[in-house]
C-alpha cells in the first residue's frame, strides 16, 4: 500500500501532460459476393512486432473504425466465420495522414476444415478514459456476476449511493439513468426497484458522462448510460452467469446471455433472475429544545426492516439490415418483481432528565408487485460511407404497482398500559404510460465538420391511488380523509442543433438544445380533500460548447461549458402526506419549481493514463429533502430551498505498475456551499469533501487473476443532513475453467462492515436528530460464468465503440 500511494502521489504532482488524437482508421468488411459482413473480427496490431492494440467488430453495415490513434504504423489482421483470414500490408498514421479511410476488404471463403479458435490474451481494463465519458468495463468487476445491476452501481468509481438509495455522479445529484441510450423514465425507489432486478451478469459496461451535449436531453445533472451484453458474432453465441452471496442473508443473481446472427438479421436476448433478502436497522435519537434553547424532551427510536424480493428480467430484440444502408430493429423488456417487506419500530418518549414519559411500538406488512413493460422499435439509415446517416427512435414504456401495507400502532403511557392502539391498511396501486418519438439526423461537411441536429418528444401519464382503509373492527372501512387519488401529465418537446469542426490541433462542438414543458397536476379530491390542481409551462434553452486542444500527440485539453435542468421526480409533485411511524410522516409538494446547474469545467489528459478536471458548478432553485418538525413528529418533504455552487477537482490515474500488477485511482476533492430560507430557520453552510478510489488488479498466471480495492468517503452534507465519513474494502479472485470458456470467481464486499451511514441534522426548528444505519453489506458471494459458440476474436476489446448512434433518452 505504501508503494500504491507513493506512485500515486508521484502521479498527481509529477504528469503535467495528457493525450487524446483524432487519428483514424476506418473501413468495410465483404465477402466475395460484395455482400457485407456483420460481427467480423479486425483487430489493429503494431506492425512492427505484431502486438495487440485493440480489437473492434464490424457493425451490422460491415463498416469498422479505429479511432484516437497515436501516430505510429500499424497493420489490420481480419477474421469471420467461413472466411478466409486476411491481413493488410502495413498502415502509416502520422500528421500528413491523420486518417485512413480503407477500401473494401474482400474475404476469400474458407476452406470445408475445422478451424481452430485464436484466442487474443488482452483484457478489458476495468476503467477507460475517454475526453466525454469514462467506461466501466463491468466483466472486469470479479463480483459484479454475485450482484444486481444497484449493487454493481454502487461500487463503480465516481458513483456513490446515500442510504435512501439516490444516485449520484461525482458529487452531483438528480442523475439521468439510461439502459442502452434509453430512459427509464424512473427515479428515487422505483428505479432502485428496477436496477435490483437486473442481474449483474447481463451488464456489458457502464458509460459516466458529467456533461452530456445537445443530444442528449437537458434533464438530469449528469448522465449514467448502462449497457447490456449484446455481440453480432455469426452463428449462435451467449453466456450462463450464475451467482450467489452471503452476508446475513442470502442473494442470488442469475442470467442467460443469447445471440444468433444470420448475416443480415441478429437476434438477440438477455434474461435475468435474481432473489434478494436484506435487512435495515436505524437508530435515532430526536432532541426538542425550548424557545431559549434548553432541552426539554427526547424521543429514541429504534426500526427494523427485513425484506425479501423475487426479480425477473426478460429483453429481446432484433437487428435487421433491410438494405446494404439501413438497420431495422426493435427491443422488447419486460421486467417484474414481487418484494415483501416486514418494519417493526420501538420508541421511547423521554424528558429532560431521560426519564421515560411514553412509549410506542408498530408493525408494518407489506407486499409490493411491478411489473414494467417497454418496446422500443429504431432505424438507422446511412446515405453513404462518409458518415451522413438518420437515426429515428420510438418507445413506449408502462410501468404498474401494485402495493398493500398493513399497519398497526400501540401507544402506552409511563406505566405500561396501552392508551391507545391504530390498526390500518393502505392500498397504493399505480401505473404510468410513457410514450416518446425521437430523431437525429448527422451531416458531415468538408474540412472535418460536421452539423447535427434532431428533435424528441415525449407524453408521460402517471396515475397513483393511495386509499386508506381503517381495519381495526375487522372490516375495512376506508377513510377519505386519509386517501388520496394524483394524476400527473407532463409533455416535453425538445429540438436541438449541434455543430463540430475539427483542425490540426484544435477542435470545436457548439450545441443548444430548446426545450418546451407543459405539466398538468390533479388530486382528485372526495367527500373530505379537497380537489387540487396545477399546471406548468416553460420553455428553456440549453447551451454546450466543447473545446478541445491537442497539445501533441500524448496530452490534449478540453474545456466544456453546457446548461442542464433537475426537474422534480413525478412523486414529488403529490401533496398527500404519508405516513411511516407515529413520530415521522413524507409528503409531496406541488409547488416546486426545476433545478438549474450551469457548468464550466477544464480537463486535461495524458493518454489513457492520467485525467484531471477542475469544475465550476453553480446551481439554482436547488431541489433537497427538507425536515419539518411539528411538535414532537417530523415531516419531510421536498422543497426548493437553496442556490450555490461546488468546485470539483477530479484527479484519476491508471496503469500497468508491473507485468502483473494494474492499478486505477481516483481521488475528488469539492467545496460545496449553499444558502437558502428554510421554514423559520435558514440554511448557510460551507463544507469540504473527499472521495478516494483505489483498486488493484493482480494477473497470478495459470488463468488466476485478483482484485483488491478500497473506497472512502469524508463528511458529506445534502440538504439538512450530514453524513459522517465512512470506509469500504472489496475483493476477489477468479480462475479460468474449461479451456477459457468459464470462470469460477469468488469475492467478498465491504470486508469491515465499516460501510455505516452516521447521519446527523441541522436547521431545524427546536430540534435535532442523531441516526445510524445499517445494512446487509458485508457479504461473500461465488460465481460460475460459461460461455459457449464461436467467440473468435469477439470476446476481445470492443471497448473502442463509443456507442454514439444509441445516445438518447433521460430520466427524472
Amino acid at each position: 500500500m505504501k508503494t500504491l500511494l507513493i506512485i500515486l502521489t508521484f502521479c498527481l504532482i509529477g504528469l503535467t501532460s495528457l493525450a487524446q488524437t483524432g487519428n483514424t482508421i476506418s473501413g468495410t468488411v465483404k465477402d466475395t459476393q460484395n455482400t457485407t459482413l456483420p460481427g467480423a473480427t479486425v483487430r489493429l496490431l503494431k506492425a512492427a512486432d505484431s502486438t495487440l492494440v485493440t480489437g473492434e467488430v464490424t457493425d451490422a453495415n460491415g463498416n469498422f473504425r479505429f479511432a484516437n490513434l497515436e501516430n505510429n504504423a500499424y497493420i489490420l489482421a481480419v477474421s469471420a466465420m467461413g472466411q478466409k483470414d486476411f491481413t493488410t500490408a502495413a498502415l502509416t498514421i502520422d500528421a500528413g495522414h491523420p486518417g485512413i479511410a480503407l477500401p473494401a476488404i474482400i474475404l476469400l471463403p474458407a476452406k470445408s476444415i475445422e478451424l481452430n479458435e485464436v484466442t487474443v490474451k488482452a483484457n478489458r481494463p476495468l476503467i477507460e478514459q475517454e475526453i466525454d465519458r469514462t467506461i466501466v468495463n463491468v466483466g472486469s468487476m470479479i463480483g459484479s456476476a454475485t450482484s444486481n445491476t444497484f449493487d454493481v452501481l454502487s461500487k463503480t468509481p465516481g458513483v456513490s449511493v446515500n442510504a435512501n438509495g439516490e444516485i449520484s455522479l461525482n458529487g452531483r445529484g438528480g442523475v439521468m439513468v439510461l439502459i442502452d441510450g434509453r430512459s427509464t423514465y424512473m427515479s428515487g425507489a422505483d428505479l432502485a426497484a428496477y436496477l435490483k432486478s437486473l442481474p449483474g451478469g447481463v451488464l456489458d459496461k457502464i458509460e459516466l458522462l458529467d456533461n452530456p451535449p445537445a443530444r442528449y436531453d437537458a434533464g438530469g445533472n449528469a448522465v449514467i448510460d448502462i449497457r447490456l451484453k449484446k455481440t453480432r458474432t455469426g452463428g449462435l453465441t451467449g453466456s450462463v452467469a450464475l451467482g450467489g452471496s452471503q452476508g446475513r442473508y442470502a442473494r442470488s443473481n442469475d442470467a442467460v446471455n443469447l445471440n444468433y446472427n444470420l448475416r443480415k438479421l441478429n437476434l438477440f436476448a438477455n434474461l435475468g433472475y435474481n432473489y434478494e433478502k436484506n435487512y435495515s436497522e436505524d437508530d435515532f435519537s430526536r432532541r426538542y429544545y425550548d424557545e431559549t434553547g434548553v432541552l426539554k424532551s427526547r424521543v429514541v427510536l429504534r426500526n427494523d426492516q427485513q425484506t425479501a424480493a423475487n426479480g425477473y428480467n426478460v429483453n429481446v430484440g432484433m437487428d435487421l439490415n433491410a438494405t446494404p444502408k439501413t438497420v431495422l430493429g426493435t427491443i422488447i423488456n419486460l421486467n417484474g418483481s414481487a418484494r415483501n417487506g416486514d418494519f417493526r419500530y420501538e420508541s421511547t418518549q423521554q424528558n429532560a432528565l431521560n426519564a421515560p414519559v411514553s412509549s410506542g411500538n408498530g408493525s408494518t406488512v407489506s407486499k409490493e408487485n411491478r411489473r414494467n413493460t417497454s418496446i422500443n422499435t429504431n432505424m438507422l439509415h446511412k446515405f453513404n460511407d462518409k458518415g451522413r446517416e438518420l437515426a429515428v427512435d420510438a418507445n413506449y414504456l408502462n410501468y404498474r404497482n401494485l402495493g398493500r401495507q398493513d399497519l398497526e400502532n400501540r401507544l402506552f403511557n409511563e406505566d405500561g398500559n396501552m392508551e391507545h392502539r391504530d390498526v390500518f391498511r393502505y392500498l397504493t396501486p399505480s401505473e404510468i404510460n410513457i410514450y416518446t418519438l425521437k430523431a437525429d439526423y448527422i451531416h458531415p461537411l468538408k474540412n472535418k465538420a460536421r452539423m447535427e441536429g434532431g428533435f424528441k418528444s415525449s407524453y408521460v401519464n402517471n396515475d397513483f391511488i393511495f386509499n386508506h382503509y381503517n381495519t381495526g373492527s375487522g372490516q375495512p372501512v376506508i377513510d377519505n380523509r386519509r386517501s388520496n387519488h394524483f394524476r400527473y401529465r407532463e409533455n416535453i418537446n425538445a429540438i436541438y442543433v449541434s455543430g463540430e469542426k475539427r483542425w490540426k490541433r484544435f477542435g470545436m462542438q457548439l450545441g443548444l438544445r430548446l426545450e418546451n414543458t407543459i405539466a398538468k397536476g390533479n388530486q382528485l379530491g372526495n367527500d373530505s380533500v379537497f380537489a387540487m390542481r396545477f399546471t406548468k409551462n416553460y420553455t428553456k434553452l440549453f447551451p454546450s460548447i466543447f473545446l478541445n486542444y491537442k497539445l501533441n500527440d500524448h496530452n490534449a485539453l478540453v474545456l466544456m461549458a453546457v446548461r442542464r435542468i433537475n426537474r422534480p421526480n413525478y412523486q414529488m409533485l403529490n401533496p398527500f402526506v404519508f405516513y411511516r411511524d407515529q413520530y415521522t410522516y413524507s409528503a409531496g409538494n406541488p409547488h416546486l419549481t426545476p433545478q438549474y446547474q450551469d457548468r464550466l469545467e477544464l480537463k486535461y489528459q495524458h493518454k489513457n493514463f492520467l485525467n484531471m478536471g477542475l469544475s465550476y458548478n453553480r446551481f439554482t432553485n436547488g431541489i433537497f429533502t427538507t425536515i419539518q418538525a411539528q411538535g414532537d413528529t417530523f415531516t419531510s418533504r421536498p422543497d426548493n430551498i437553496a442556490r450555490g455552487y461546488m468546485v470539483l477537482l477530479n484527479t484519476s490515474v491508471s496503469g500497468q505498475i508491473t507485468s502483473w500488477w494494474y492499478n486505477s485511482a481516483t481521488l475528488r476533492l469539492s467545496r460545496i456551499t449553499m444558502k437558502g430560507p428554510l421554514y423559520t430557520e435558514s440554511l448557510n453552510y460551507a463544507t469540504n469533501v473527499a472521495r478516494l478510489e483505489l483498486n488493484n488488479y493482480f494477473n497470478l498466471g495459470n488463468g488466476w487473476n485478483a482484485e483488491l480495492g478500497g473506497y472512502y468517503a469524508s463528511r458529506d452534507v445534502n440538504g439538512q443532513a450530514q453524513t459522517s465519513g465512512m470506509f469500504r474494502v472489496n475483493g476477489g479472485i477468479r480462475k479460468k475453467i474449461w479451456n477459457g470458456k468459464g470462470t469460477l470467481a469468488l469475492n467478498f464486499e465491504d470486508l469491515f462492515h465499516s460501510w455505516v451511514y452516521h447521519n446527523r441534522s441541522f436547521s431545524i426548528r427546536q430540534s435535532d436528530y442523531y441516526q445510524v444505519n445499517r445494512t446487509d453489506t458485508q457479504r461473500v458471494g461465488i460465481a460460475l460464468n460459461y460461455k459457449f459458440g464461436k467467440e473468435t476474436f469477439t470476446r476481445k476489446r470492443r471497448h473502442n465503440n463509443n456507442a454514439s448512434d444509441d445516445e438518447k433518452g433521460r430520466v427524472e
